[in-house]
């Protein structure tokens, strides 16, 4: 609070939070894959309607609760749904791909929906060795060790263009390679990561940069520091740009939020104690799953980074760790899961999720 020479103390205005959303299109107990698209989609036109600020489909395979295979396919559905919300992966995994492939995807994306597309590019490969292997076995592919190089490829590519120089039978000869012939702007690059090497490097090339708070939350407050410290302006940003990610689940009371969690909850236990992965299961068959002492022990740890709660006490701590990181912008993953006689082509708790932080946040 503050006071003025009345002495009359008031209470400042809160700073409105952009709120953004990641999806990796979640897939539940008989539930088909154009279902579980078109309820990403219907999300999707929701956070456009709520005034959230992006939408980032996240690249994972091999999963069968995942079906964000195709982050460029599930863009250009969206930016083709949705009127003003900028829309991206989060991210691409460059090994699994050729640089002049991705540019040339977003750059097609940025025609489709000019100033509205965002390249998000991480490091990982996103999934398990077979699946990597089987990615990068029709052709040239970009390595992690040519991570940077890669980088510095597509942001020249989908920009002016880039010159090569080839080595012909008639000496070395320059080959000019653009993505677009004729653009008229271009996608936002991101860089993503989950370790102190994409805070380095995000600073030095002077990109947008977010660290996988979401993912591991651990080593958040390290990787911003460098990050922020280290920031060199380049023609693209002048000043560093980042924001946080988040797990929330937030519904119109505390006891619905902690059902509609388990789900997802429960299925990152799975993952993560080597059982066999499956679709997610619904609210109430979750709440039917005898889970072992392992299978505790990790829901536990998770809960501790996981915002599950009731709507007000959601959108406080989604605020106090914003404020915390020193953001205004807070990408959320809204991880609620789905009761048995919900439509199929919807998310209505995921949906709850965003209107009741949109409530919150953006007034």
């Amino acid at each position: 609070m503050a006071g003025n020479r009345d002495g009359v103390r008031r209470v400042a205005p809160r700073v409105t939070l952009a709120l953004s959303v990641l999806d990796l299109v979640p897939v539940r107990a008989g539930q088909s894959s154009a279902q579980a698209v078109a309820a990403s989609i219907a999300l999707a036109r929701r956070a456009d309607e709520l005034g959230c600020t992006r939408y980032w489909f996240a690249e994972h395979h091999n999963m069968p609760a995942v079906a964000s295979t195709a982050p460029p396919v599930l863009i250009a559905a969206v930016a083709a749904s949705t009127s003003r919300i900028r829309v991206g992966s989060g991210g691409v995994m460059l090994p699994n791909h050729a640089p002049f492939t991705v540019a040339e995807q977003f750059a097609a994306l940025e025609a489709l929906a000019p100033g509205r597309i965002d390249l998000g590019v991480g490091r990982a490969p996103g999934s398990d060795p077979v699946i990597t292997a089987l990615l990068r076995s029709s052709g040239p592919t970009s390595e992690v060790d040519r991570f940077e190089a890669n980088l510095r490829d597509i942001e020249a590519i989908v920009g002016e263009g880039a010159v090569l120089s080839l080595d012909t039978a008639d000496g070395l000869r320059e080959y000019e390679v653009k993505a677009t012939p004729a653009a008229a702007s271009t996608p936002t690059m991101w860089l993503l990561g989950s370790s102190d090497y994409s805070a380095h490097l995000a600073a030095r090339l002077g990109l947008p940069y977010v660290f996988a708070h979401h993912f591991s939350g651990e080593g958040t407050e390290r990787a911003l520091e460098i990050y922020r410290r280290e920031f060199r302006a380049s023609e693209a940003l002048d000043a560093p740009r980042t924001f946080l990610t988040l797990n929330v689940v937030a519904a119109d009371t505390a006891s619905e939020a902690e059902a509609r969690a388990q789900p997802a909850l429960q299925n990152m236990a799975r993952m993560r104690t080597g059982k066999p992965l499956r679709v997610l299961d619904t609210v109430e068959a979750a709440a039917r799953e005898e889970l072992d002492v392992a299978s505790r022990h990790v829901i536990d740890l998770m809960r501790e980074r996981w915002i599950i709660d009731a709507a007000d006490e959601a959108a406080a701590r989604v605020r106090r760790l914003a404020e915390q990181f020193g953001v205004d912008e807070v990408m959320v993953s809204p991880g609620a899961g789905a009761r048995e006689s919900e439509p199929l082509d919807r998310v209505p708790g995921r949906e709850r999720t965003l209107e009741l932080l949109a409530e919150r946040l953006l007034a």
